[in-house]
């Protein structure tokens, strides 16, 4: 799975990155994060059309962290969807019609994964790992993302549409087993185009969810993390051996 997160490159490197077009200025102010975590903002690469020129312009936008589905009654909901299974997100109700029209690309710089003690260990407590792209570059989540009108009007002053996000998760894969079964799916830069594309039909998008990802390495850190609301780079540095 993938229950947090950190984000904290600059939203100027993140549009040399992704080749984006344009940034929204709520996204480009959002804070530097090291400890994002569950309903929170987020920042998220889409490809949607202009409505200025009708041409599909990639951008970063903000989302809250938790899929609200379109016909879902109550926002809350988005709280238990923070994260979608590769395997079964195109069929499932929550998440099939997102799939497939409205993918994106969740942009991280590490993610945490908490390990179970190993046999016989005389403590309960999990090891919390910080999992980051071996040569430096910045993590392609692949994620969902979904429009949810909350009540009220325009005149009420209100913007009554909410943008919710879900990151995808597949089977973890080489050494990160070891630290849990499930990791988030992390598109190569070779797969952007075409996963953000909507014209791109489910099933061909699926097959990209299935490529290998990039080569990632893992730390364990301090359990400073484990605390939602701590944040700082502190949070990334390695435990001493």
């Amino acid at each position: 799975m993938c229950g947090r997160f950190a984000s904290f490159r600059e939203a100027q490197d993140l549009a040399d990155a992704f080749a984006l077009a344009e940034v929204a200025d709520d996204a480009r102010l959002l804070p530097p994060s090291w400890n994002v975590a569950p309903t929170q903002q987020i920042r998220i690469v889409v490809e949607r059309e202009s409505s200025d020129t009708h041409e599909v312009v990639r951008s970063l936008r903000l989302a809250r962290w938790g899929l609200v589905p379109s016909w879902a009654k109550d926002p809350s909901v988005g709280a238990r969807m923070i994260n979608a299974r590769s395997e079964t997100a195109q069929e499932k109700p929550s998440f099939s019609r997102a799939f497939a029209r409205r993918r994106a690309i969740v942009p991280a710089d590490a993610y945490y994964e908490w390990a179970a003690p190993p046999p016989g260990s005389t403590t309960t407590s999990k090891q919390p790992y910080a999992i980051r792209a071996a040569d430096g570059a910045p993590l392609a989540f692949a994620g969902l993302y979904e429009f949810w009108k909350t009540p009220g009007t325009p005149e009420d002053g209100v913007d009554p549409w909410l943008v919710t996000a879900t990151i995808l998760t597949t089977a973890a894969q080489g050494e990160l087993r070891a630290i849990h079964d499930r990791q988030p799916v992390i598109l190569g830069p070779q797969t952007w185009d075409l996963w953000l594309d909507p014209s791109v039909d489910p099933p061909a998008a699926a097959d990209l969810l299935r490529l290998p990802p990039p080569d990632l390495v893992a730390v364990p850190v301090s359990t400073a993390v484990n605390r939602v609301g701590t944040d700082g780079p502190q949070l990334l540095a390695p435990l001493a051996p």
